[in-house]
């Protein structure tokens, strides 16, 4: 796998934070700043969680994982719940709620919603940043009545190279479903990006490792591989699925490994 991308800085702009930011540095491997850089992304450590900010007069809003709140409790409320095309793509159904490794989490939203409906996840992420902005999000999500007890049981956090940590499992620890979230292809579909994730592709850059950790997965799974793609987009390496589920804008391939 290739290497991950250069840590970027953190900061906070409040001292009663900076206990935190130096336990959250200390975790994850980022430099602590003593003032915002001049140009590109760096985090910064608020009353309202830790965010990921661009430097520079035109630079978007920040972005925070955000999982109580917003478009996520939106979407946990009327996503469909275990009917979803997510759902049936891990192949959620009577009786059977399976263990998943989200092997490239970034902002862990799909994890997250995977998690609300009864499944065991490991939200792998090798950015220190996107990482570090997880545990933040998990940290204050379990802060919340609703949601605390099944996401302390449900979710995990690993900080690491998701294709060598799939391979270090023995046969007892493989997970039922490896669910893979490449970065979309670029052209394809006419994808409009949101915010959000417009900031992550900039931060970890092009992805140059998928169809590599596509066979990790494979060779790992139990039951199946969940590719997601672009409703429109080519099968991630050309290798044709086993079938697919979609919705509006959203393709899931699957590949059984039964």
């Amino acid at each position: 796998m290739s290497e991950p991308p250069t840590a970027i800085g953190l900061l906070t702009d409040e001292r009663l934070f900076a206990a935190d930011a130096r336990k959250l540095a200390e975790r994850f491997g980022l430099p602590l700043l003593k003032r915002p850089p001049g140009t590109g992304f760096y985090l910064c450590l608020t009353a309202q969680g830790l965010e990921l900010r661009q430097a520079g007069p035109e630079a978007p809003g920040p972005v925070r994982v955000e999982f109580a709140a917003g478009a996520m409790a939106h979407r946990l409320r009327f996503g469909g719940g275990r009917a979803q095309p997510l759902a049936r793509a891990v192949g959620i159904k009577p009786g059977f709620t399976p263990i998943i490794w989200d092997a490239t989490a970034g902002l862990g939203r799909d994890g997250f919603v995977l998690a609300s409906l009864g499944c065991e996840v490991t939200l792998c992420e090798r950015s220190a940043a996107l990482a570090a902005m997880l545990a933040d999000g998990l940290q204050r999500a379990a802060l919340h009545a609703d949601i605390s007890d099944w996401v302390k049981r449900r979710l995990r956090l690993v900080h690491a190279d998701a294709g060598c940590e799939l391979r270090r499992l023995d046969t007892l620890q493989r997970p039922d479903v490896v669910y893979l979230d490449p970065m979309y292809p670029a052209g394809k579909d006419h994808v409009m990006v949101k915010k959000d994730m417009r900031a992550v592709q900039q931060l970890v850059g092009p992805d140059q490792d998928s169809q590599e950790l596509l066979e990790v997965a494979l060779g790992c799974a139990r039951r199946r591989v969940v590719v997601k793609r672009p409703r429109r987009a080519g099968w991630l390496n050309e290798r044709k699925p086993s079938s697919s589920i979609e919705s509006k804008k959203t393709r899931y391939d699957l590949y059984v490994t039964l």
